[in-house]
């Protein structure tokens, strides 16, 4: 009997797969890591894509905001942090001046710990560190709306710097298609209205707001134009390796860099299975990402797209924080439909955290989703869109009887990480 090591909390979670189905377990597809991480950093810095060196920008310049992903994405701020400070400092902007707001959206401030993990003991201790606040509207600037309505309110540490950085890292996205650049300001540094706003129906059921899309997707042009409002500089992202190395940076004019580290991505880390499968067991990629059961709806949307209309979705989350932020828990609660939840949402003004939850329902719509979540309380079982098991082996048992012996079930230990598609839904040709 073949055992899988699942991303699931801090520690993992070891299963030993049953007999009957045909198991096919589908890791990441990393891209090769690179072997002087902090030497290709520099050299991003200083010959960076479409601009001129970070180094130049910075002179003359008198304050500077850079925005850092929070906990909850695992962005190697420790490495890619201290040169960007090294240079602004060189070029004369002074530390008092210069800003690390980190990009919480509407996700819950860092705590003193995070913030050594995510800064390390020196920056912390040395620089002005911002816990961006989402619903304080006294901390935001007013922008005006985008073209198609979006009230835009940006931070206003952010807002009135001289020079505005991101560091963040490229990965699928539910939502915006990948990760990084334009995030890191919305939803990361906005204000809960523009948040809100961002996540109405009208982006979230859109089909090509999805993992993996950029090309029309309307809110990745969404978050374009508001970073292009709220001002933003230079953008260093990167691709990570296996062990959360570093694969590729990519540095400079925001929009051609968070560019072509997409098409790093497509290109070295996207795998193609034959067809759809009949079922699969994901994960939210463990610790940090399945702290909650908001975010490990991750694992679930990504998983949608390689099982058939009708097939199983099986996650496996820790949800060691429970539920998630206060109107999510709620919402998770009180829905006991997911039909209903997403009429109901329709035509109401947009709560806190409903497009998560909105888009589980999306999928409970499409597919049987099934869930080991040993953090989320008892409370919120009963309303879930879905069968909840105690145990990891029970849920497999179960899975194996409902599946049948001719089933072909996929095992994804790292859930969103890994980047997949069913060949005969590409639209594209692809290798072999």
């Amino acid at each position: 009997m073949k055992t899988v090591d699942f991303a699931f909390g801090k520690t993992g979670l070891e299963v030993a797969l049953p007999e009957g189905p045909e198991w096919q377990e589908l890791r990441v597809k990393w891209a090769e890591s690179l072997e002087d991480p902090l030497e290709a950093i520099e050299k991003a810095l200083d010959a960076p894509i479409g601009c001129a060196p970070l180094a130049e920008m910075a002179k003359g310049k008198r304050s500077a905001a850079i925005s850092v992903c929070d906990i909850t994405r695992p962005a190697p701020n420790r490495l890619t942090l201290p040169p960007v400070l090294r240079r602004l400092a060189e070029a004369g902007i002074p530390k008092a001046e210069t800003r690390i707001l980190i990009a919480t959206g509407l996700h819950r401030e860092a705590t003193e710990a995070e913030l050594i993990e995510i800064l390390g003991e020196e920056i912390r201790r040395e620089y002005p560190i911002v816990n961006h606040n989402a619903r304080n509207r006294d901390d935001h600037e007013w922008l005006g709306h985008t073209k198609s309505g979006t009230p835009v309110y940006v931070d206003k540490r952010w807002v009135s710097a001289d020079l505005h950085i991101t560091l963040g890292f490229i990965e699928q996205h539910l939502m915006a298609g990948f990760s990084g650049g334009r995030k890191l300001i919305a939803p990361g540094v906005a204000f809960e209205e523009t948040i809100r706003t961002l996540h109405s129906p009208r982006f979230m059921r859109d089909a090509r707001a999805v993992e993996g899309s950029i090309e029309e997707n309307p809110l990745h042009k969404e978050l374009l134009e508001i970073a292009q409002l709220a001002g933003h500089d230079f953008a260093m992202d990167v691709v990570l390796a296996e062990g959360r190395r570093i694969a590729g940076v990519f540095a400079g004019e925001p929009r051609q860099a968070h560019a072509e580290g997409i098409g790093f991505v497509r290109k070295h880390t996207t795998q193609w299975i034959d067809s759809r499968v009949d079922a699969a067991v994901t994960t939210a990629a463990g610790y940090p990402l399945d702290l909650t059961f908001y975010q490990a709806v991750k694992g679930v949307t990504a998983a949608s797209h390689l099982v058939r209309p009708g097939g199983i979705i099986l996650l496996l989350a820790a949800c060691d924080e429970g539920a998630g932020a206060q109107e999510f828990a709620r919402l998770l609660k009180e829905s006991a439909d997911a039909g209903e939840f997403l009429k109901t949402i329709s035509d109401s003004p947009v709560i806190i955290d409903q497009w998560q939850l909105e888009k589980l329902a999306l999928v409970c719509q499409t597919h049987r989703v099934w869930f080991y979540t040993p953090g989320l309380p008892a409370e919120y079982h009963a309303s879930l869109w879905g069968e909840i098991f105690p145990t990891a082996a029970e849920a497999f048992g179960r899975l194996a009887v409902e599946t049948g012996s001719a089933a072909k079930v996929a095992v994804i230990p790292e859930g969103p990480y890994v980047f997949a598609r069913p060949k005969s839904e590409a639209g594209v040709e692809v290798p072999a």
